[in-house]
């Protein structure tokens, strides 16, 4: 009972690292940067769907469409404002940027929306499934689903749709992108709207199973750069993939060990795991053209 129940806990907190480590993976390979306000980002999802299902009353299929459009936007901004200046004069000062324009909007959520956690209501129905004699909430397989059905669709329309092979090929030769007609600053400027909106679309859907606070995406943050690190950030199968083996390692660990040695046992892992294969489960070497 206790392993069916670990099982599904680390299924659907796999998932949500592995969605927002597809936000990092999308942005690296359109523009070779990556955001790191990603964990603010999920904590925006949370914070603005609390705000317009609960506070509002809207219907949450609403409240959740409006959050995830917010949160593009977002992504927007930090592209334009935190990495656009930067990136064009190559200079890597939108590491940092991003890093300050994180704490700046969680601070900002703090003074807003309070410091008290809240409670997010469920998606779906609260009574408990049960599978093998232990209790799973329906959303602990509705999140893994999500998970799953947004990668595989990423992935088919970065390799076989014109639209996703011409963001692609924004980052292999921005020149030759320009020359055959691709907006490279509009490709870009996507690619963090997208990853942006997939780590709020994390925050909405784990939020009913945790609680909404101005600093809950910190952690998950850093969680799921270590996803897309280990999963190979270049391939977006492989993130997803690391994900659940992060997620279900943690959640193993926890029941059976304990909270204590959760973060000692899983970055461990991660750290032997990137010794032997520095490139990521499904990650490639970069080629050296001279």
């Amino acid at each position: 009972m206790l392993l069916i129940s670990a099982i599904a806990s680390g299924l659907a907190l796999g998932s949500m690292y592995g969605l927002i480590a597809l936000g990092y993976h999308v942005t690296y390979v359109v523009s070779n940067t990556v955001n790191f306000a990603q964990g603010s980002s999920v904590m925006l999802g949370a914070v603005l769907g609390y705000t317009f299902a609960v506070r509002l009353g809207w219907p949450v299929p609403v409240a959740a469409a409006m959050a995830l459009a917010l949160c593009a936007g977002f992504g927007l901004v930090i592209e334009r404002i935190l990495v656009r200046p930067f990136a064009e004069r190559d200079s890597n000062a939108w590491l940092m940027a991003t890093v300050a324009g994180g704490i700046v909007l969680d601070n900002v959520v703090l003074f807003t929306f309070g410091k008290e956690p809240r409670g997010f209501p469920s998606l779906l129905a609260q009574k408990p499934i049960q599978i093998f004699g232990a209790g799973i909430f329906p959303l602990q397989l509705v999140i893994p689903a999500v998970g799953l059905s947004i990668a595989l669709a990423l992935h088919v329309a970065l390799r076989r749709t014109r639209q996703g092979k011409a963001l692609l090929a924004v980052v292999q030769n921005r020149d030759a992108a320009r020359l055959m007609g691709i907006n490279v600053r509009r490709a870009i400027a996507f690619s963090f709207a997208l990853s942006t909106a997939l780590a709020g679309l994390a925050g909405i859907l784990i939020a009913p199973l945790f609680s909404v606070h101005s600093d809950m995406g910190t952690l998950f943050g850093i969680k799921a750069f270590a996803v897309a690190i280990l999963g190979g950030i270049t391939s977006a199968s492989g993130v997803i993939l690391a994900g659940l083996i992060y997620g279900l390692t943690e959640a193993l660990v926890t029941a059976f060990f304990g909270s204590v040695y959760t973060q000692i046992v899983v970055f461990t892992v991660v750290i032997l795991a990137l010794a032997a294969l520095p490139n990521g489960l499904f990650g490639r070497a970069a080629v050296s053209k001279v």
